[in-house]
């Protein structure tokens, strides 16, 4: 018996010696939008063939945070495992009939923080999948609602790849950031003699959280302004259902990961690759060629000096400019900068286009306190004003 132990022993030191690894800072588009989707407490869904790393790579951004990780394997669970379990009290007619959360929403509740990995989520059966909606979205489990500091996270293989697989639920597949796990032999080979490759979480810059949310919803508003065609679409078809595609949701999804790309360190192609996984192929690569075009200027640099700005030539540009400059008002809004405001608006009166300005002028006056006096720029927009309600 103590020989075995011995032989055992030492088995499980050199099983040990092949686990032990390190890591290193390498750019990795996949790692880096993963990171960006998970700051910014986004639910990321990972598609990739068996055995390709979507769980290791999960796992290593845990350790990379410090926090843990529960892995619920969804497709050998029930609906109630999610929806929560029947507890009948002294008095369910007075007090209700709780529903019990499962161990691990429990333990990541006390902690605070952490990763919760559903993993097989494509060959979770369709009553499973919609389980799963309030805990993506609402994050509630049961009667339990998770700590903002959790993150959720999931991974799926192609439906013909996946044991008894099936097409991801529309209302599920809208509620996920879609990444496009692949994976690169040099990677595979260096990791295999000991190194495997890691992303940083970006990190937030004081200086750009300022303007970042302005910049990007005058981004966003200015851009479906010109394309309103692509609000909403859902695919004809089943499989693209089950993937990204745009809605009101997603381009929520999208607004909150181009604050976070503005305002941090994030690459742009990281943030182009989680843009797409959020809105889908179509509207992301029109977004992502938009953006390159933009380049909008710090909206709260022009509002502290807004008589040496210049109003941008292209239409689309001044829309989405003028609603950052809306935007940035109203998250710090002072009589100085309200006026600033104007000034700013005055110029597209004064390049002949007042129209483009008309809504960003209806906002502006809705934001003014009874005590501030009316500048004269409002002039121009008076009769635009008195339609819309706004004196």
């Amino acid at each position: 018996m103590t020989e075995a132990l011995t032989l055992l022993a030492a088995a499980d030191e050199l099983l040990a010696a092949t686990r032990a690894t390190r890591v290193e800072r390498r750019d990795n588009v996949q790692l880096e939008a993963l990171a960006l989707a998970v700051s910014a407490n986004l639910p990321v869904l990972l598609w990739g063939e068996p055995g390709i790393g979507k769980s290791a790579a999960l796992q290593q951004l845990a350790d990379r945070l410090e926090v843990p990780m529960e892995t619920v394997i969804a497709s050998i669970h029930e609906p109630s495992d999610f929806a929560g379990l029947p507890v009948v009290g002294d008095d369910p007619a007075n007090q209700g009939v709780p529903m019990a959360p499962p161990d691990w929403a429990v333990r990541l509740t006390r902690l605070g923080v952490g990763l919760i990995f559903f993993d097989e989520l494509s060959s979770a059966p369709p009553a499973v999948q919609a389980a799963l909606l309030r805990v993506v979205l609402e994050r509630r489990v049961g009667s339990l609602t998770l700590p903002p500091g959790v993150r959720v996270v999931a991974a799926a293989n192609p439906p013909a790849s996946a044991a008894d697989g099936w097409h991801l639920s529309p209302p599920l597949a809208n509620r996920f950031v879609h990444l496009h796990w692949t994976h690169d032999p040099e990677v595979v080979a260096r990791g295999l003699a000991g190194t495997w490759p890691t992303a940083d979480i970006p990190r937030i810059d004081p200086r750009r959280a300022g303007s970042a949310l302005a910049r990007a919803r005058g981004t966003l508003s200015g851009f479906l302004t010109a394309r309103p065609g692509l609000a909403h679409h859902l695919p004809a078809d089943a499989e693209a259902r089950g993937g990204a595609w745009p809605s009101p949701r997603t381009w929520e999804m999208a607004l909150r990961l181009l604050t976070f790309a503005l305002a941090s360190d994030a690459s742009q192609e990281a943030l182009s690759t989680a843009l797409i996984g959020a809105i889908g192929d179509g509207a992301g690569l029109e977004l992502v060629n938009y953006l390159d075009e933009l380049d909008l200027p710090d909206p709260n640099r022009v509002l502290a000096n807004p008589d040496a700005f210049a109003l941008p030539d292209r239409g689309d540009r001044q829309l989405a400019f003028l609603t950052a400059i809306v935007s940035a008002v109203q998250s710090d809004r002072s009589r100085a900068r309200w006026e600033a405001a104007w000034t700013v608006l005055a110029k597209a009166v004064d390049a002949g286009v007042p129209d483009v300005a008309a809504r960003a002028a209806a906002d502006l006056a809705a934001m003014r306190e009874r005590s501030w006096p009316v500048p004269p720029s409002i002039d121009a927009f008076v009769d635009i004003l008195r339609l819309s309600g706004a004196l």
